[in-house]
């Protein structure tokens, strides 16, 4: 018989929103319980391995108090515990790695570390209850209420059935929607279906989701060889050449998104071209005095190895795993090509001394615990932002719709990778949005909020809500309407349509540092 745990909160998926989520519901004085697939909480942070991509405001505005104090404790993690160089340390916006997609590029591990710290009081107490590898398996239902989740540990096998009031789900695919009956979404909604200009044409295709990504850490020592072992599939990965793509998709040329135009890659800075190395470096040498690092460090979430042959999601387990699988043997055969066949400027081929950190992503094939997904399946909301909402071009007074209920903001380009159903990039200007309380309540169940990328938003929208300050913003928001009708016995739904309620919970995020309206500002 599986045990049953209560709580005031049940967190299903413990990522970037999950966390978030978790640590608002606990210092609102809720008991919560969380769960994790993997062994990291964090998601894009950690088990995914993606530095964070942010707007160009993130420094000042643009997110919420408690992620400011996450990005805060990344920099403190780095000054107090490794040897920087006096430069690095007293930086005052110091970007550990270096990297050029962000002003806060860092080493997976480390935002662990700062997420667990953050928890710690609450863990500690006993007031959050966090499992990891465990994943939800099963969904109680009565009417419109989800009554409890069953979760199974991916080790022991060992159930339990977690049972609570309010329910959030921040997965990264969304897995509690099709287990409770909510309603969803996944895919390219039509032109006809949402009038957005970008929308595909004719019937909605719900197979058709941006790629994921399987992403990698290395580092670079000359003269030395790390030849991984021939990928089992690298025959296939080294001759493949998309439709859209100027070239095989393992070399240094890729495409410009925003224009398709073909684009020109090189792996060091130097190399007079686009570095990718620098793109995401995640450890920088220059920073650090001299002693045991060797060599700086980047993270690989490169064009070249985003995957987009399937989807992972509503597909046959088997079909799951196969794609699974391919998107391992592509990131291992861009390494393996990187190594062997890659040209390099003085006119060889082949970087071998270009090392695998399995170290670095806590497992032992030395990819990321878990794909970064950009697409989750999305719930069917009581309000749906589309692109008409906030794509530069469909807004002439140059700011994006202004959402009487909304519970943070957020700014990313609309940014959409190739697509399972053979889409290239979609790159078009966006303008700083607010998020939408409507964009987390689904249309009919009660006591369940979206907590992370499966809120109502488009295939489209998905480009520019899926990053991760606007994930943590929509955990700690839901968090917060969760604790607000916990108080005041409401549900989500009436405190929406509530304006007193909605007032004061509004101004319930305001004192927890979560904003609500852009100054203005010119769009991305």
């Amino acid at each position: 018989m599986k045990q049953t745990q209560q709580a005031d909160l049940v967190i299903v998926g413990g990522g970037t929103g999950g966390v978030a989520a978790a640590l608002a519901a606990a210092k609102a004085g809720l008991t919560v319980i969380l769960t994790e697939e993997t062994r990291w909480i964090g998601g894009q942070l950690t088990s995914q391995a993606v530095p964070p991509d942010e707007h160009p405001w993130i420094e000042s505005f643009g997110c919420t108090r408690t992620y400011r104090q996450f990005r805060e404790g990344v920099r403190d993690y780095y000054r107090e515990r490794l040897p920087l160089t006096e430069a690095a340390r007293t930086a005052p916006q110091l970007n550990p790695g270096g990297g050029s997609v962000s002003r806060l590029c860092h080493e997976p591990r480390v935002a662990l570390a700062v997420l667990e710290g953050m928890l710690a009081p609450y863990l500690h107490s006993g007031q959050l209850r966090l499992w990891t590898r465990h994943v939800p398996v099963q969904a109680e239902t009565s009417g419109d209420e989800i009554v409890a989740v069953t979760v199974q540990s991916l080790d022991s096998g060992r159930r339990l059935r977690l049972s609570a009031p309010y329910f959030l789900d921040a997965t990264e695919c969304g897995d509690v929607l099709p287990l409770a009956g909510v309603e969803y979404v996944t895919g390219a909604e039509s032109r006809s279906e949402t009038g957005e200009p970008h929308a595909v044409e004719g019937e909605a295709q719900p197979q058709n989701m941006q790629g994921f990504t399987q992403c990698f850490a290395m580092d670079y020592l000359e003269g030395e060889d790390h030849t991984i072992a021939r990928p089992e599939q690298y025959d296939f990965w080294a001759s493949y050449q998309p439709d859209f793509w100027p070239d095989r998709l393992l070399s240094w040329t890729g495409v410009r998104p925003a224009t398709m135009e073909p684009i020109r890659y090189g792996l060091f800075p130097g190399d007079g071209a686009f570095s990718l190395f620098r793109y995401r470096q995640i450890a920088a040498r220059e920073h650090l005095a001299p002693g045991p690092h060797r060599t700086s460090m980047t993270l690989v979430n490169w064009p070249q190895n985003d995957y987009w042959l399937g989807s992972v999601i509503d597909v046959p387990p088997a079909e799951r795993t196969l794609h699974l699988e391919a998107a391992k043997q592509l990131s291992l055969s861009m390494l393996y090509w990187m190594q062997t066949e890659a040209p390099r400027p003085d006119g060889g081929k082949g970087y071998p001394g270009l090392r695998l950190r399995p170290d670095v992503t806590g497992t032992e094939d030395g990819l990321a615990m878990y794909p970064y997904i950009r697409e989750s399946r999305r719930i069917r909301a009581v309000f749906t932002v589309l692109e008409q909402h906030v794509a530069t071009a469909c807004r002439p007074d140059g700011q994006a719709e202004r959402f009487a209920d909304t519970v943070g903001v957020g700014c990313y380009r609309i940014d959409l990778h190739p697509s399972t159903g053979g889409r290239p990039y979609i790159d078009i200007s966006s303008l700083p949005f607010q998020i939408p309380l409507g964009s987390l309540i689904p249309v009919r169940v009660n006591n369940l909020l979206a907590a992370a990328k499966n809120l109502g938003v488009t295939h489209i929208t998905n480009g520019c809500y899926r990053l991760h300050p606007v994930e943590w913003n929509i955990g700690e928001a839901a968090a917060h309407c969760v604790s607000y009708c916990f108080v005041h016995g409401m549900r989500p739904r009436e405190l929406r349509g509530d304006a007193a309620a909605l007032g004061a919970y509004q101004q319930q995020l305001r004192e927890a540092g979560i904003e609500l309206e852009w100054p203005a500002l010119r769009p991305l």
